[in-house]
């Protein structure tokens, strides 16, 4: 039989795109560009396509499309969630210097979602499946992975930034959480605060158990008992950062024992923090030391200034590139999987010694 050099070429094991075209009742076209650009084709028959798949187990393969229609210059950044990241500007500070890297070297970037529900997530993985891209970034969360199908077996590079995937083998670009703030924790402890309260993200996430933890090695070093920090926060991802920060300061008048110092584990929540905490007549630093997660620049304008840890996203953002190009240019280069590049305290005036240790 004659093969049609307008149609996508395919190995030929498991389920064919000929299969699944003959299961919708549509032509193979049809198919091929349901899967490569969903948003060409109706809903009504990409649902149709998209089922039939699903029954047949079809998966396309992303490298033998890339014969038909040549190799993309797109890389993909999948985001945890919505573009809005609250004042911390973590997200833009991100793809800014993602985007500066790859344009650099011949790249498109392609956001990929403004939210992690299950349609974004299919949309995500049939851009994968369906060889629109070259390669993915994620940003601070888990791999897509949606009706049997994760972004893990689409054949592609991919990179994390900012969560540590390479247990599971995926190169990692973070920063050094768990230290970061075990040294700001040991320099309120050498300022004199012997009690804490943390303003937690969401239970169980990547950076809040490792800043969680920095704080708790802090205390053991200083041999402090654990019931020296409360904790606040913790039912609410980040991208609710205010909500949390106000949440904390009803959960600090409720405190019997009141802290001395704030460790907040985003900016957002510092913030919206000493906003109600000097609604109620405490002065910041006087009363309460804060500090908090992130760098955002709107740090240095808040009253008093706010004393943070500053992530280096653009140079996070560049190693992540250069690790992805690497993975797509086939360089065997012997490389650690998981890349760390140090944040840094900038002190400023939200930090200072309790009133119990003035004039010692």
């Amino acid at each position: 039989m004659k093969k049609n050099k307008d149609m996508p070429v395919e190995e030929q094991s498991g389920p064919l795109m000929a299969d699944v075209a003959r299961l919708a009742g549509v032509a193979i076209s049809t198919v091929s560009r349901a899967l490569a650009n969903p948003g060409r084709v109706n809903e009504k028959t990409r649902v149709k396509i998209d089922a039939a798949a699903k029954q047949l187990g079809y998966t396309p393969n992303a490298m033998a499309r890339g014969l038909r229609v040549g190799k993309s210059s797109t890389i993909m950044i999948i985001l945890p969630g919505s573009l809005y990241y609250g004042v911390s500007q973590v997200i833009p500070q991100v793809l800014q210097s993602i985007n500066k890297a790859l344009l650099q070297n011949g790249y498109n970037l392609m956001i990929a979602n403004l939210g992690r529900d299950a349609e974004s997530e299919r949309h995500i993985l049939d851009l994968a499946f369906g060889g629109t891209i070259r390669g993915a970034i994620i940003l601070s969360s888990k791999l897509p992975e949606v009706d049997g199908r994760s972004l893990a077996n689409a054949g592609l590079p991919i990179v994390s930034m900012l969560l540590d995937m390479s247990g599971a083998g995926v190169p990692s670009v973070v920063t050094n959480d768990r230290e970061a703030v075990r040294d700001v924790t040991t320099e309120l402890i050498r300022l004199g605060h012997k009690r804490f309260l943390y303003i937690a993200g969401p239970e169980g996430n990547y950076h809040d158990v490792e800043r969680y933890g920095g704080v708790i090695e802090a205390l053991r070093d200083a041999e402090l008992s654990e019931e020296a920090v409360s904790r606040s926060g913790g039912n609410l991802d980040y991208q609710e950062g205010f909500k949390i920060g106000i949440q904390a300061a009803a959960d600090f008048a409720r405190l019997k024992d009141k802290p001395t110092a704030v460790i907040a584990t985003s900016d957002d929540m510092a913030i919206s923090f000493i906003s109600r905490i000097q609604h109620t007549g405490l002065r910041i630093p006087e009363d309460l030391s804060v500090v908090s997660f992130d760098g955002a620049p709107v740090c240095e304008f808040c009253f008093p200034p706010l004393s943070t840890i500053e992530q280096p996203f653009e140079e996070m953002g560049q190693v992540a590139v250069a690790r992805l190009l690497d993975a797509i240019g086939q360089e065997k280069k012997e490389r650690d999987r998981r890349v760390v590049i140090r944040s840094r305290l900038i002190p400023r005036e939200s930090m200072a010694p309790p009133k119990s240790c003035i004039g010692k």
